[in-house]
């Protein structure tokens, strides 16, 4: 059994705060003691990760629109003015992956079926922990580095393997805080989407661009990173008509371990404690209950993606307490099959619906 992580933000944190990926999260602490931690505790490292058997990675390139209170902070570095801003800095951070990828043999870059496969064998029952090797897929977190629908097929050239249109309105959808509908640009995206069978990400869409593309995207759907608004009233989250929708599309929504996005009572200033371990598995539970079965729910982490160890619920602390996740599901009852589905094999399932043989 292994764990596929659906959201982590590894070259955001690498190019603005100097995290090395390589180092343990314990180690990113350490080094960072004293210092003012602009995006809290480290929960991510490469070591971590492998000692909790996570597997694959859904790397991200964010970059976000450039805003007032931008410039002289560590976020300028992802910050852009216009799409040729983007291209650069989005650039940049997949530069990063593809040069962890040749310094280190514990992580390979995922590109096709054969790639996964490669991973894969790698942590296989007869495999030493020595020999386990983490895959990254590369995840386009908002759409604007992408000059134009056509320029989409450079970035899949370069390895990017799913797109999530917005993350605050972009030239192709509405996105969270930004109600509004898929542009044209942004259904000619999803068009040229289609042609290479790249996953479509549903998390950020404003409610009624994510129905239209649910509606009109004719490919693999997941929505890597967002929560039921059941547990958290925003736009931020899918309702349960969304959540529905998805399922019947055979899709996968990767469940976000942020305090604030589990709970419309935990806020970054007024919480007194941690969010219980147990309100992850109420999410899950809910998931299952609305779609009818396990295999439409997953986990999207979101670890270091703004938030730290103290915004994340009590009894993880880092990657490698994914793991324990599938533990704590097992004490609710669920099957080793569902549990295998929840921690990993339902993204799984849609990387092979959606990569090249290669």
């Amino acid at each position: 059994m292994i764990v596929v992580d659906a959201h982590e933000d590894i070259a955001y944190n690498a190019l603005c705060f100097g995290r090395d990926y390589r180092h343990s999260a314990w180690e990113t602490r350490r080094r960072e003691q004293g210092t003012e931690l602009i995006n809290g505790r480290a929960t991510v490292g490469l070591p971590d990760a492998l000692l909790g058997r996570v597997a694959l990675v859904f790397s991200t390139l964010f970059v976000a629109p450039r805003r007032k209170d931008s410039d002289a902070s560590p976020w300028n570095r992802v910050t852009y003015s216009n799409p040729g801003e983007a291209y650069r800095l989005a650039g940049q951070q997949l530069d990063y992956y593809n040069r962890l990828a040749d310094e280190t043999d514990k992580v390979r870059l995922v590109r096709t079926v054969a790639d996964l496969d490669a991973v894969l064998e790698t942590w296989k029952d007869d495999k030493d922990v020595n020999d386990h090797c983490q895959g990254l897929v590369i995840l386009m977190e908002n759409a604007d580095p992408i000059i134009e629908p056509q320029q989409f097929a450079e970035w899949y050239e370069r390895g990017v393997r799913l797109v999530g249109p917005a993350w605050q309105e972009t030239r192709y959808a509405g996105g969270t805080g930004h109600p509004g509908p898929l542009t044209k640009l942004g259904y000619e995206l999803l068009d040229v989407m289609a042609d290479y069978n790249a996953i479509l990400d549903l998390s950020h869409l404003a409610e009624k661009a994510c129905f239209e593309a649910l509606d009109y995207y004719p490919g693999p759907i997941i929505a890597s990173h967002s929560n039921p608004r059941y547990f958290r009233n925003s736009d931020r989250h899918l309702p349960d008509a969304a959540i529905r929708q998805l399922a019947e599309r055979d899709g996968v929504m990767g469940i976000v371990l942020y305090n604030s996005f589990l709970s419309d009572e935990w806020t970054s200033t007024s919480h007194k404690s941690q969010v219980p371990l147990s309100r992850v598995l109420d999410v899950v539970d809910y998931i299952c209950q609305l779609t009818g079965s396990a295999a439409h729910v997953a986990l999207g982490s979101d670890f270091d993606g703004g938030f730290g160890a103290d915004s994340i619920p009590d009894g993880l602390e880092t990657v490698t307490d994914l793991w324990h996740i599938g533990g704590a599901l097992r004490g609710r009852g669920y099957s080793e099959d569902d549990i295998a589905a929840i921690l990993g094999g339902n993204m799984l399932r849609k990387l092979r619906q959606s990569l090249p043989r290669g």
